[in-house]
């Protein structure tokens, strides 16, 4: 479209070969960027940027680009075409070094935490009125059934007439104790809707301190390329998720350390063949091919890296059958996702306050 203007020369390769895969399906809609803008209510700004490759789109707007190509076209894209895009998009993230970026991940990760937490606080609202209205409906059975004790115990001559009744004060004991499994069932329902409801608030504590340490993070100046120093110790973070790579490296990006950032499990050996200084390895546990509990058993049994500390790092939760198999496989320590910033960098910074130190003293020995 003549509103497209040339890809700047200072974009990386990455985000220079997603631009183009993005302009060819936008190209294909034959519509003006200000048009597809309003059609889809984004700003027209920020998609022209998608589009110029200055900033990586999240993955919906990618989709929604493939949703309207293939309406467009009257033919769907096919699956090793939007497997090809996938590659780009997550390569151009994990080399796009923008904490706006990380921002835009995290507050997507904190609006679906929000509305987890808002449909388990909705629903344990009307669980709490069913359970209190069958609570309320037993208590009416209780004051009748304890009626008919009453005239029962004061009117012995009516004995038999109330022998006779006796079926309907059967029926009532009945549709008590119906009610009363109704009760157990819905409190237990209710029990589960709040414990959903504490995680997604949760969940939501720890994304929010995760956009507040990233958004704290200082610009570096367009111009300037700090020198890593010959002593300044490095982190190895390790997951198959571009996003989450871009998170922890925002998070992380304060300290005093080179953050070197890998995707699988082979990856990671290969950095640790190519380099033996790494003071801490972080690590996802699942990872297609190879998972973290594998991929650290390789690196406990090289004697290179068998002393380097492992900090396993994983949304699959911290119950004790989860982080018992974690230590077993050599780790220092287990930490669930999301994770807190702060509890994180500080765990970071001993471990490579205690690299500095050996190595201090490997100098003066």
């Amino acid at each position: 479209m003549g509103d497209l203007r040339p890809l700047p020369s200072d974009l990386t390769p990455e985000s220079r070969a997603l631009a183009m895969a993005l302009r060819e399906l936008f190209e294909s809609l034959d519509v003006s960027v200000r048009r597809y803008a309003a059609r889809r209510l984004r700003d027209p700004g920020t998609f022209s940027r998608y589009l110029g490759g200055s900033r990586v789109p999240p993955w919906e707007v990618v989709m929604d680009l493939f949703t309207d190509a293939a309406e467009h076209r009257g033919m769907a894209a096919t699956p090793d075409a939007i497997e090809l895009v996938r590659r780009l998009h997550r390569a151009a993230v994990a080399t796009s070094v923008s904490p706006r970026h990380a921002v835009e991940v995290l507050e997507q990760q904190l609006a679906e935490a929000d509305r987890v937490s808002r449909r388990s606080t909705a629903r344990g609202d009307a669980l709490s009125d069913a359970l209190l209205d069958r609570k309320h409906r037993i208590a009416d059975l209780e004051v009748r059934l304890n009626q008919l004790e009453a005239d029962w115990a004061a009117e012995r001559e009516r004995a038999d007439r109330l022998a006779a009744a006796g079926p309907d004060v059967t029926d009532l004991l009945h549709e008590r104790d119906q009610l009363q499994d109704e009760v157990t069932r819905l409190a237990a329902l209710l029990r589960e809707a709040q414990n959903q409801r504490d995680e997604a608030e949760q969940r939501c504590t720890l994304l929010e301190r995760q956009l507040d340490a990233v958004e704290q993070i200082p610009q570096p100046a367009a111009a300037v390329s700090p020198a890593v120093s010959q002593v300044m110790p490095k982190v190895l973070i390790v997951d198959d998720q571009a996003d989450n790579l871009l998170a922890m490296t925002a998070v992380l990006a304060t300290l005093d350390q080179e953050l070197v950032s890998v995707s699988s499990g082979r990856e990671a050996l290969k950095a640790l063949l190519d380099h033996d200084d790494f003071a801490v390895i972080i690590m996802d546990v699942q990872m297609p091919d190879m998972d973290g509990y594998e991929t650290a058993a390789h690196i406990k049994r090289r004697p290179r890296t068998h002393d380097v500390p492992i900090i396993f790092l994983t949304a699959m939760g911290t119950d004790p059958e989860h982080s018992a198999r974690g230590y077993a496989a050599g780790a220092v320590d287990y930490i669930g996702k999301p994770f807190d910033p702060w509890v994180l960098r500080a765990k970071v910074a001993v471990f490579t306050g205690i690299y500095l130190e050996q190595r201090r003293l490997a100098g003066e020995g």
